[in-house]
């Protein structure tokens, strides 16, 4: 009985000596491989919590500088001083995921604008493409300022470096500027030449996605029909997932041909902002205060009467033109029209119809339809 524990011991002993000989720099190259592809931050917390060693080398400036996104995405349900202090050393470390999420959390939910700013500019002076879209919006929304504070020429060339780094909304926001003057000089055809420029990139990155993975199941894209229920979210291995999450949202791009395209990702600091702003009473930042009527987006205003109203219904607004184009294809083409509108059209169709039926007939009503490539006025 002696000699079987002597030998675990010695075992034991040999598993954690061969571990304990392995150099820093071999564990923090596996530690950074870890971190640029974990899905959830649970993956990493996980090898924190192993030994001291990986405790200790977990924390290494090269280990925080290569997390990505999904490794820094703190829910908004567990954030706290300690997730704060988190990102914080991300941020020390010039992780440039870091700066983004940080700063979109400080800026709109910890209301530290100019903290938040900062750290947003420091990632787009890295070339971030969402950071630099982001500070477009500010500018052209005056966010965190006064309605004087707009900047609408920085807006512009915030969005064309956005549009340059292949973002798609920054290109559709440039796209709609150059069509109505807004903010640089009125230039028609090279505004819709931008907008089929950035539909065309949307369609080849579903597709892209979609083609390049072993299943329809395991892609972030599904295809189904209009005319069948909407099917759940589903784990890789095809099975459903219990837990889909509310704040996932729908993504129409084949609608004229039957098929939707559902199960788009959101960016994890838009998903924060969604479940913050969410996660009170009453769905709002403040008394007067609006959120972005897009559900994929979470930004609220900084002041009264920051976004733009659609002009259609009056009862959604948007922080910038993107969110609407995709809130339009998303749901909101089936309910845009004034109240009157749908009265007039169904008393109309019900009075034609019992003029042609003599009146004995019930039909059902019937509602306009919306051309598809108008959003509040503009063309998409």
């Amino acid at each position: 009985m002696k000699k079987k524990q002597r030998r675990a011991v010695c075992h034991g002993r040999r598993r954690s000596d061969l571990f304990e000989a392995l150099p820093d720099d071999i564990v923090i190259s596996v530690l950074c491989k870890l971190t640029s592809t974990a899905s959830s931050p649970s993956d990493f917390i996980a090898v924190l919590l192993t030994c001291k060693r990986l405790n200790k080398l977990g924390l290494h400036p090269l280990v925080l500088a290569k997390s990505c996104s999904k490794a820094l995405a703190v829910r908004a349900k567990n954030w706290c001083e300690e997730a704060h202090r988190f990102l914080k050393l991300c941020v020390n470390a010039g992780n440039t995921e870091a700066y983004y999420t940080l700063g979109m959390i400080r800026f709109y939910c910890l209301q530290n604008r100019g903290s938040g700013a900062s750290l947003m500019a420091k990632a787009a002076i890295k070339s971030h493409a969402p950071a630099l879209y982001s500070l477009a919006l500010i500018q052209f929304n005056g966010s965190g300022g006064l309605k004087n504070d707009k900047d609408l020429r920085a807006g512009v060339a915030l969005c064309a470096r956005a549009a340059f780094l292949g973002h798609i909304d920054a290109l559709r926001e440039l796209g709609h500027c150059l069509q109505d003057g807004y903010g640089v000089r009125k230039n028609i055809a090279e505004g819709r030449r931008l907008l089929v420029q950035a539909n065309a990139r949307e369609l080849a990155s579903v597709l892209r996605v979609f083609n390049n993975s072993p299943s329809p199941s395991s892609s972030g894209w599904q295809f189904h029909n209009h005319h069948q229920p909407r099917p759940t979210t589903l784990y890789q291995n095809g099975s459903p997932n219990p837990n889909q999450n509310p704040t996932d949202f729908d993504f129409e791009l084949f609608s004229d041909y039957g098929f939707n395209l559902t199960g788009r990702e959101m960016h994890p600091a838009n998903r924060f902002l969604v479940e913050w702003f969410g996660s009170r009473e009453d769905g709002f930042p403040g008394q007067g205060i609006r959120m972005c009527s897009f559900k994929g987006c979470g930004r609220p205003e900084t002041r009264r009467n920051e976004f733009r109203r659609c002009s259609g219904c009056g009862k959604v607004n948007y922080c910038s033109r993107g969110c609407q184009a995709h809130d339009w294809r998303v749901h909101h083409k089936v309910e845009c029209a004034p109240m009157e509108e749908w009265v007039g059209h169904a008393i109309d169709d019900v009075e034609e119809e019992d003029n042609m039926n003599g009146g004995d007939d019930v039909i059902d009503d019937q509602t306009v339809e919306i051309d598809d490539g108008e959003v509040d006025g503009i063309q998409i």
